[in-house]
């Protein structure tokens, strides 16, 4: 089965889930300049963030990334993350369920 979305037309401020009942879970996320997600954790998912537009700083574990349109960033969603927006920003997230087993500790998707 295939489905495809058009991530302006997503419903859904600062998130909006692209396909809700499918997995991985994936998000667009908006963000105004100065906006701001007050830190969490998805600590069963790894995440990969692609920066679509604007600019960010990316708080992980409380240390800042800087994050620039076009930058795709992969990390462990047991982290504390807040994103920060440098800029208007949009960016498109895939959190996908941890792996069990020996190829888990790689990190891949």
């Amino acid at each position: 089965m295939v489905h495809i979305k058009s991530l302006p037309e997503l419903e859904g401020e600062p998130h909006a889930n692209a396909f809700p009942s499918e997995e991985p879970k994936t998000i667009r996320l908006t963000l105004s300049e100065g906006e701001n997600v007050e830190p969490h954790a998805h600590p069963d998912r790894e995440i990969v963030l692609y920066l679509i537009s604007g600019s960010l700083e990316l708080r992980l574990d409380g240390e800042p990334y800087h994050v620039t349109q076009g930058d795709v960033v992969h990390f462990d969603g047991a982290q504390d993350i807040s994103p920060v927006a440098k800029a208007d920003s949009t960016a498109l997230l895939v959190l996908a369920a941890k792996r069990e087993g020996p190829d888990s500790s790689e990190g891949g998707l």
